[in-house]
């Protein structure tokens, strides 16, 4: 079974910034699967943040986050990273991990694609 565990949330002032983890376990062959940040804030609807393909060689940004946010990964540790700058109040959200659920997959936006972590909050204050 696919565990994904999230780390690295915190209150952060406006402007800061912070690094995000993802360990995965479970699995075999992690460098086959895409991974993705999703975010959710309350009392809004999960939202794209962002995924790394396998490789570690393409990559894609919610529209958001695009030039603020980095995404990694680590294949040697089965780990993926979201480095987050010049945090904004709006960035205020439960940010979850998610691998895909098949190998060499193009990132989706289906939730019943991946395996989810249980989220780590983000709380960013002026």
């Amino acid at each position: 079974q696919v565990m994904l565990v999230e780390s690295g949330g915190g209150l952060v002032q406006a402007g800061g910034s912070l690094r995000l983890s993802c360990a995965a376990s479970g699995r075999t062959f992690f460098d086959n699967y895409a991974m993705c940040w999703f975010r959710q804030a309350p009392g809004q609807e999960r939202e794209f943040v962002a995924a790394i393909f396998w490789s570690g060689d393409n990559t894609l940004y919610g529209d958001t986050v695009k030039c603020r946010f980095t995404i990694s990964r680590d294949n040697a540790k089965n780990t993926v990273y979201l480095q987050i700058n010049s945090l904004k109040p709006e960035d205020t959200a439960v940010y979850y991990c998610a691998a895909d659920r098949i190998t060499f997959r193009i990132p989706t936006m289906t939730a019943a694609d991946y395996y989810w972590g249980k989220g780590t909050l983000v709380t960013v204050s002026l």
